[in-house]
C-alpha cells in the first residue's frame, strides 16, 4: 500500500505585515514586469528560515477568514512558553505592527507595539536610515547561455537554497551570492512524476507524492551545496549536496527513484554509487521496485557466474566455452551490438561473408580471438534474452534463447575493451528495460572515449577492407598455388572451421585467402553425409574425432606444411600447433589409423608407434581389434633384410630410463652458427626479466643453470611461475627453472629455422633392468663411455615411443649395446623377426660368455629360471 504524506497547514502571523517577496511577471502576459523585493524582504524571510526550518513548533489560530485562511501565534517549540516568532520579527525590525486593528485591552498586542518602539528607537532592520534599497536582491530568473554558465562553474560547490521542489528529483534553486534562480534535475535519477492531464489537473504516477515529499521534507529551504554538472538541451543537471547526504543516492536506496542511463554518464560522485543503490531497493523491493523480478531470478548461483574455458568467438559479440562439466554453451556479450551493414540485406548475395565483408568485424573477432580463444574466463550471466520468432509479416528475425553475460578475464571486462577500441557499440534501453550488462554505465563511458578519440567505428578514415580470396574447391586456383606453399615449407595459419576430424577450413594471413585442409598421413572416422542415395550412416567415434580437433585447433593459429592437393582443390599436409602433430595426436588418441601414404614422410616412424600403443591400449577404434596370427607376421618379416646404414651422431644426453638424445654430425656447424648469432642477439639485445609467460608446448629460449647460456627449449610443465619444466630441444636435457629464466624465442632462430637436433633413440637387442640400482649402474656406465662423445648409430627397428638402434664406438667401432651384454650389465632382449637373428644371436653368444665369467648380474650364476624378479628382470614367455 502506498504511503502518503502528512497534510500540510499554512499559517499567517496575526498582527504584523513584512514586505513582500520579489515575482516573476507571468510567462503568459509578457507586458506585465517583474516585482522586485521589498526593503528587507528578503532578510525577513531569511531570518524566519534559519530559526524555523527543520524545527519543531506549536502554533494558535485566532482568525479564519471565509476563504480558509488562518490567521495565528507561532511558538518556537512544543508549546506557548516558546519564542513568539512574530515578537521576534518586530524586535529585529524586520516587521510592521498593524496598529489598525490593535485593541487596548490585549497584552500580546500591546507587547508588539513595545517592540516596534524599541526597534525603531534602536533603528534596527527597516528602522535604520536610508530606506533599505540595498537589501533588495538583483534576482536573474533567466540564464542567456545555461551551458556556459554551467561550464564556467568548473563543477565546484555552489553554495544554494533549495525555494521549490516540483517533484522528488527536480528542484527550483536559489544560487547564492549571485541570485540566480534555477531549475536543477538530478544527474542520473529520475522519480515518478505528476502528469498534467488536457484538463489542467495533475495526477501522480506511484510513489510520485511521497518521493516529492521524501525531498521536500530534507531540502526544501535548506541550505546546500549544488554541483552543476551539465545542460544538454538547456536543461541543468547537477547534485545537490547536504551536511547529511547525498539526495541522489538516498533516493535510488529508498526506492523514491531509477537510473537515468543518458544523465549518469555526467554525474561527478560516482555513477557506481547510484547503480548500488537502485540494486539495493531492487533486492528488497522496496517502493517503486515492489513488484521487481531480478532477470536472473529463477537461476541458481552456479549458472549465474562460473568460469569457463572459451573454444570459439562467434562473429564479434559471442562466444562458445566449455563447461568444467565438458557441455559446451554460447554466450552472448551483454548490452553490445557487433559491427554490421546497414540497410539492404547483404545476406540474400551468397558470396557475402559478414566476417570480412562487414567493416570492423573481422578486427573485433581477431581481438577477442587473441584475447581470449582457448583460456579460461570468467562469466557472470547479466539476463536471458527470451527467443523470438519471426512471423511473415514481421521484419524482426527470429533468434534463439540467448544468455547474455559480462566475461572478463584478467580483470578485464571484453565487451567494454570491444568498445574502446571502436569495434562495437553499445544497445540502448527503454528506461525501464532491466536487462542489460551489469557493467552498462562502463560501456556508456567506453564508447564515449571511442567516439572522442575516433577510434574503430567511429573513424573518420577510410573502412578497412579485407580481399580474402576462397580457393576451397577452386581446383584451378589450388593448382596455381600448390607449389607456392610447397616452396614455403611451414606455413603460419588461423583455423576458421572445422568439417570433421581431419578436414579443416583455414585462413592463411600472409596470403589472405582461405583453403581446405586434410590432413596427411590418417585415416580418421567419417562423419554422417547427403549421399545421392541417402544419407551415409556415420563412423564410429567420427564425432569424438570432430570434438577433438576442435578443442585443439578451432581459431587457434597453426602452422601447415601443404605436400599435395587433391582433385576436388583441397590441400593436403600435416598441421602442427604448439609443437604437437594433429596427424599424430589423433592417432595417439585412437581416433584416426596410420594410411598407407604416410610411410615417405618423416613423420611415419612417430605415427607408427602412435598406433601401436593405441592398438594395445584396445582404446576407441580398436576397440574391438583382433591381433592377427603371428604367422603372418613372420612370413611378412621373411621378406625383409636388415640394414646396416651407420651415421655419425653426437650423444648429448642420457636419462634414467637408458634413452638417449643425439645430435646429427653433419648439422652441427649449423645448431653451432644459430646459436652463436642467437646469442649474439640476446646479448645486444636481453629480454626483459619477467616479461614471458609461459604455457605448456610454447617454445621458449633458457637460461640454462650450468653455463649461464641461453638455449632453444620447450615448455612441459606449468607447475607454477617459479617452477616451469623445460626440455632443451636441441639437447635432450630436461630442467625446472623459474619463469624469470626464459623468454620469448627471436623468430629467426624458431625451429622452421633449424628443426629440433636432440633425437630420442633407445637400445636395440637389450633389455632395461627393472631393478632401479642395477639400471644405474648401467646408466653410470654409459655416461662414462659414450656421452658427449662421437658413435656410429644405426635404427634396426621400430618402438612405441622412439627407434630402437645400435650404437658403436666411434674409434674402435664395437658394438656399445653389446658390449654391455659381454660385461653382464644388461639381460637380450630376444626378439623374433627373422632378418635381425644374426645380430640377436651374437648378443646371446656374449650373454653366455658372461654367464660363464659370473660377471654383474650373472655372479650368482643364471637366476632367470626361479628369482628373477628379484633381480630386476623378467623372463619373456
Amino acid at each position: 500500500m502506498e504511503y502518503c504524506p502528512p497534510p500540510e497547514r499554512q499559517i499567517n502571523l496575526s498582527n504584523i505585515r513584512t514586505g513582500a517577496l520579489a515575482r516573476r511577471a507571468p510567462q503568459s502576459q509578457p507586458d506585465q514586469k517583474d516585482t522586485p523585493d521589498e526593503p528587507y524582504a528578503f532578510q525577513a524571510r531569511e531570518f524566519l528560515r534559519k530559526m524555523l526550518i527543520g524545527k519543531e513548533v506549536c502554533f494558535t489560530v485566532e482568525v479564519k477568514t471565509a476563504l480558509g485562511r488562518e490567521y495565528g501565534m507561532v511558538y518556537l517549540g512544543r508549546d506557548t512558553t516558546g519564542e513568539n516568532i512574530a515578537e521576534s520579527l518586530v524586535n529585529e525590525g524586520l516587521a510592521t505592527v498593524r496598529r489598525e486593528g490593535i485593541r487596548g485591552n490585549n497584552p500580546d498586542q500591546a507587547r508588539l507595539c513595545d517592540l516596534e518602539d524599541q526597534a525603531k528607537a534602536s533603528k534596527k532592520g527597516m528602522w535604520t536610515e536610508g530606506g533599505g534599497t540595498n537589501t533588495v536582491r538583483d534576482l536573474k530568473y533567466i540564464i542567456e547561455n545555461p551551458r556556459n554558465f554551467v561550464d564556467s562553474m568548473h563543477q565546484k560547490p555552489v553554495n544554494a537554497v533549495i525555494e521549490h521542489v516540483r517533484d522528488g528529483s527536480v528542484v527550483r534553486a536559489l544560487l547564492l551570492p549571485d541570485y540566480y534562480l534555477v531549475t536543477v534535475m538530478l544527474s542520473g535519477v529520475k522519480c515518478p512524476t505528476f502528469k498534467r492531464e488536457a484538463d489542467g489537473t495533475e495526477s501522480p504516477e506511484p510513489f510520485a507524492a511521497e518521493a516529492k515529499f521524501f525531498t521536500e521534507s530534507r531540502l526544501l529551504q535548506r541550505d546546500v551545496q549544488i554541483i552543476l554538472e551539465s545542460c544538454p538541451n538547456q536543461v541543468i543537471l547537477g547534485t545537490v549536496l547536504h551536511p547529511n547526504g547525498n539526495i541522489t543516492e538516498l533516493l535510488l536506496k529508498e526506492g523514491f527513484a531509477r537510473c537515468v542511463d543518458w544523465s549518469m554518464a555526467v554525474y561527478t560522485q560516482g555513477a557506481e554509487k547510484l547503480r548500488a543503490g537502485e540494486k539495493s531497493a531492487k533486492e528488497r523491493k522496496v517502493r517503486i521496485w515492489k513488484d521487481y523480478v531480478a532477470p536472473t531470478a529463477n537461476m541458481d548461483q552456479k549458472d549465474r557466474q562460473f568460469v569457463a574455458k572459451v573454444m570459439q568467438v562467434v562473429n564479434a559479440d559471442a562466444v562458445v566455452v566449455k563447461l568444467n562439466s565438458g557441455e559446451y554453451k554460447t554466450i552472448h556479450l551483454s548490452s553490445i551490438r557487433p559491427p554490421r551493414i546497414e540497410g539492404e540485406n547483404k545476406d540474400k548475395d551468397k558470396r557475402f561473408r559478414p566476417i570480412y565483408d562487414i567493416p570492423y568485424m573481422f578486427e573485433a573477432r581477431e581481438f577477442m580471438r587473441k584475447k581470449i580463444i582457448g583460456k579460461k574466463v570468467n562469466v557472470t550471466v547479466d539476463y536471458i534474452r527470451a527467443a523470438t520468432s519471426s512471423s511473415e509479416t514481421s521484419t524482426i528475425p527470429a533468434f534463439a534463447e540467448r544468455t547474455c553475460a559480462t566475461v572478463t578475464i584478467g580483470g578485464i571486462n571484453i565487451a567494454e575493451a570491444l568498445v574502446s577500441k571502436g569495434f562495437a557499440t553499445v544497445i540502448r534501453y527503454r528506461q525501464d528495460d532491466d536487462q542489460r550488462s551489469s557493467h552498462y554505465d562502463e560501456l556508456l563511458a567506453a564508447e564515449a572515449r571511442a567516439i572522442k578519440n575516433g577510434k574503430g567505428l567511429h573513424s573518420k578514415k577510410e573502412v578497412p577492407i579485407h580481399r580474402v580470396a576462397d580457393i576451397s574447391g577452386e581446383t584451378q586456383k589450388a593448382k596455381q598455388f600448390l607449389p607456392f606453399l610447397q616452396r614455403a615449407g611451414r606455413s603460419e595459419a588461423v583455423v576458421e572451421y572445422v568439417f570433421s576430424g581431419s578436414r579443416l577450413k583455414l585462413y592463411m594471413p600472409k596470403e589472405t585467402c582461405l583453403i581446405t585442409f586434410l590432413l596427411a598421413g590418417i585415416e580418421c572416422p567419417r562423419g554422417s553425409r547427403n549421399m545421392p542415395g541417402g544419407m551415409q550412416v556415420a563412423e564410429p567415434f567420427s564425432d569424438e574425432a570432430m570434438a577433438f580437433t576442435k578443442e585443439l585447433v578451432l581459431q587457434r593459429e597453426v602452422e601447415v606444411e601443404v605436400e599435395s592437393m587433391d582433385k576436388a582443390g583441397n590441400f593436403i599436409g600435416w598441421l602442427h600447433i604448439e609443437g604437437v602433430n594433429l596427424s599424430v595426436a589423433l592417432v595417439e588418441n585412437a581416433l584416426s589409423k596410420v594410411h598407407f601414404t604416410a610411410e615417405r614422410s618423416s613423420y611415419y616412424k612417430t605415427l607408427v608407434s602412435g598406433e601401436e600403443a593405441s592398438r594395445l591400449r584396445k582404446d576407441k577404434i580398436w576397440a574391438n581389434y583382433e591381433e592377427k596370427k603371428v604367422e603372418e607376421v613372420v612370413h611378412v618379416m621373411e621378406e625383409k633384410e636388415r640394414t646396416a646404414n651407420y651415421r655419425a651422431v653426437y650423444v648429448t644426453e642420457i636419462t634414467d630410463t637408458m634413452h638417449f638424445y643425439t645430435q646429427d654430425v653433419e648439422t652441427g656447424t649449423q645448431l653451432e652458427n644459430l646459436m652463436e648469432t642467437m646469442r649474439a642477439e640476446i646479448a645486444a639485445q636481453p629480454p626483459v626479466e619477467g616479461s614471458y609467460a609461459a604455457r605448456r608446448g610454447d617454445y621458449c629460449i633458457a637460461n640454462f643453470s650450468a653455463d649461464g647460456e641461453w638455449y632453444r627449449a620447450r615448455v612441459e610443465k606449468v607447475q607454477s611461475p617459479a617452477k616451469v619444466h623445460v626440455f632443451y630441444i636441441d639437447y635432450g636435457n630436461r630442467e625446472i627453472v623459474p619463469s624469470t629464466r626464459l623468454a620469448v624465442i627471436p623468430p629467426a632462430f624458431s625451429t622452421r629455422t633449424l628443426a629440433a637436433q636432440a633425437t630420442e633413440y633407445t637400445f636395440a637387442y637389450i633389455q632395461v633392468p627393472q631393478d632401479e640400482d642395477a639400471r644405474a649402474d648401467v646408466v653410470d656406465s654409459l655416461v662414462r663411455d659414450i656421452q658427449n662423445t662421437q658413435c656410429l648409430l644405426n635404427v634396426e627397428h621400430s618402438g612405441v615411443t622412439c627407434p630402437h638402434v645400435t650404437l658403436q664406438f666411434a674409434d674402435s667401432k664395437d658394438d656399445v649395446g653389446l658390449s654391455l651384454v659381454k660385461e653382464g650389465m644388461v639381460m637380450v632382449d630376444v626378439r623374433k623377426e627373422k632378418h635381425l637373428q644374426k645380430m640377436v644371436t651374437e648378443y646371446l653368444n656374449g650373454q653366455e660368455s658372461a654367464k660363464t665369467a659370473r660377471l654383474n648380474i650373472w655372479r650368482y650364476g643364471d637366476f632367470r629360471d626361479d628369482d628373477a624378479d628379484e633381480f630386476g628382470y623378467k623372463l619373456k614367455k
